[in-house]
């Protein structure tokens, strides 16, 4: 079965599930639930990214760069959230778990479960035969429209540099040249 990816200058698919965090405040991992819905309605950018599977050994690189630059996120006034088909127990054993013994520790953002497919589905990420997700990167404004779809397969670790510097130049609302960075000249 073909993959069906969402169009761009569309709405992106609504989602809303089950996520794990790290409270700051109160020093614990939580269970919490997310929507698009209520990110669009926050006037919110929103960057989902999918990850095929927690405790690999791939995956971590990508949840800690993205880690490493949430702050650069948070400027730019866009929730990130990974998301796997793992279940939210499985989210936070692996955040329980210290790095140096294969987990991925307390993160800045949220993992969104989707053991029932739906969100990978609609998004158009879910090998079904795995029963996981290719590594796609989503970037939705604060009106629900999808502006940026990358996708690699699992065995490729995306650019966090480059979603990032892509979401600062659809911010901009201008056109952007090959290397484009913030500060530099737009069309």
């Amino acid at each position: 079965m073909a993959l069906t990816i969402p169009r761009l200058g569309k709405s992106a698919p609504l989602f809303e599930g089950d996520i794990v965090r790290y409270d700051s405040r109160k020093k614990e991992i939580i269970y919490d639930k997310i929507s698009l819905v209520n990110i669009i309605a926050d006037k919110q950018w929103t960057v989902l990214f999918f990850y095929p599977r927690d405790f690999s050994s791939l995956c971590p690189t990508e949840i800690h760069s993205f880690n490493r630059r949430f702050k650069d996120f948070e400027k730019a006034n866009a929730v990130l959230i990974g998301c796997s088909t793992d279940s939210t127990y499985s989210h936070k054993a692996w955040m329980q778990k210290p790095r140096t013994k294969g987990g991925i520790d307390k993160l800045s953002y949220p993992l969104l479960a989707d053991p029932s497919l739906k969100i990978s589905t609609s998004y158009g990420v879910l090998q079904r035969e795995f029963g996981q997700a290719v590594r796609g990167t989503f970037i939705i404004n604060d009106e629900g429209i999808l502006l940026s779809i990358v996708m690699n397969p699992t065995w490729i670790g995306r650019s966090v540099d480059e979603t990032v510097r892509t979401l600062q130049a659809l911010q901009t609302g201008k056109s952007c040249p090959a290397g484009w960075r913030p500060g530099r000249k737009t069309f």
